[in-house]
């Protein structure tokens, strides 16, 4: 069987750390699995609540019915099933790739200039990059408020954990409950200062002056989620929303890893994919600017994402087309089986 990714959940405990160094293996990717029993705090990080964090909240948050256990009643839960009238009904078939190209591009039109640079080289060496462990960030790819922390990690040219939380997740969102007591999306976990906190504006402004040098963020990454931040998850028919029905159920040993910016529109289609497959990765950023772009050419022979390091089965694809179906392919629930790496 595959081996859960994270442990039974626990308060005290956010999974699998990993040190950012790379190992000795024939991967230079590959990372050491380093449990560290940490305490996190909650942490709003700015107290008074704006209008808009009262709005991410009612709609990011899913809420069970009386009987504890019932449909959610969020915004993206109503909104999920129209979606998926314009969308094919199952994310594996044999796709429409011109329509893919073009939806996603008008995707990226509409969240220009965010999430497509780096911004780390004007922060005169105050940024912390790739801190001692990876930030955890707990998300789904079709919600416009985790969208929002995405663009602000490519400008911080940061490398963080990404445990995908679609609609139907098996083992995320019910870790994430468990961690903060409600399944709300985004949620950071930061194991380097004992942080957790949901809220994207918070969690954006915590990142810049975490790791950022106390800079503010890009104009409009804050401010614009009401207006453009809605138009990918639209244009995109609600990809990256629900669970794929045959997908594993358990995680796969190791984290994928995957060279990709927010901005992307072909990355974007294999985060879709991850999403709905549930599988947890590695996002390395490689926003324009970013310091991983001599790392990822060495690696691949280009500069273009995304690229993807699957450390399960030793594949590495650079192709959005075939990615996207050796994901479907290989992570399906068909009895395969991965033996425990040590």
């Amino acid at each position: 069987m595959f081996s859960q990714t994270i442990s039974s959940p626990n308060p005290s405990f956010a999974g699998p750390f990993r040190e950012n160094s790379c190992s000795t293996n024939h991967n230079p990717l590959a990372r050491f699995q380093t449990p560290r029993p940490i305490s996190f705090k909650r942490n709003r990080f700015h107290s008074i609540n704006s209008a808009n964090q009262d709005n991410e909240t009612l709609i990011s948050q899913d809420k069970e019915d009386n009987n504890g256990g019932g449909p959610s009643t969020s915004f993206l839960s109503l909104l999920c099933p129209l979606l998926k009238l314009f969308s094919a009904t199952d994310p594996s078939a044999e796709r429409n790739y011109l329509l893919e190209e073009t939806t996603s591009s008008l995707s990226t039109l509409a969240r220009f200039p965010w999430g497509s640079k780096s911004r780390s080289d004007g922060l005169n060496g105050q940024q912390k990059v790739n801190p001692p462990l990876y930030l955890q960030l707990f998300e789904f790819e079709a919600c416009p408020f985790c969208r929002r922390v995405r663009e602000a990690i490519t400008e911080l040219d940061l490398s963080v954990e990404v445990f995908p939380c679609p609609k139907g997740s098996l083992r995320h969102r019910a870790l994430v409950k468990e961690l903060g007591g409600r399944e709300q999306f985004p949620f950071l976990v930061d194991p380097n200062t004992g942080t957790s906190m949901y809220e994207s504006s918070d969690i954006v402004k915590y990142l810049f002056e975490q790791y950022g040098g106390k800079r503010s963020p890009s104009f409009g990454i804050l401010e614009s989620t009401l207006v453009t931040g809605w138009m990918p998850t639209l244009l995109r028919a609600g990809r990256g929303m629900t669970l794929w029905k045959n997908s594993i159920k358990e995680g796969p040993p190791r984290k994928l890893e995957l060279f990709s910016y927010e901005n992307n529109p072909y990355a974007r289609i294999v985060r879709e994919a991850l999403c709905e497959l549930e599988l947890p990765y590695i996002l390395q950023s490689v926003g324009q600017g970013s310091k991983r772009a001599k790392l990822l050419y060495e690696m691949s022979g280009s500069k273009e994402v995304p690229y993807l390091v699957d450390h399960n089965t030793g594949v590495e694809i650079g192709d959005y087309k075939k990615i996207v179906p050796y994901l479907f392919q290989t992570y399906k629930h068909s009895g395969q089986e991965f033996e425990n790496e040590n």
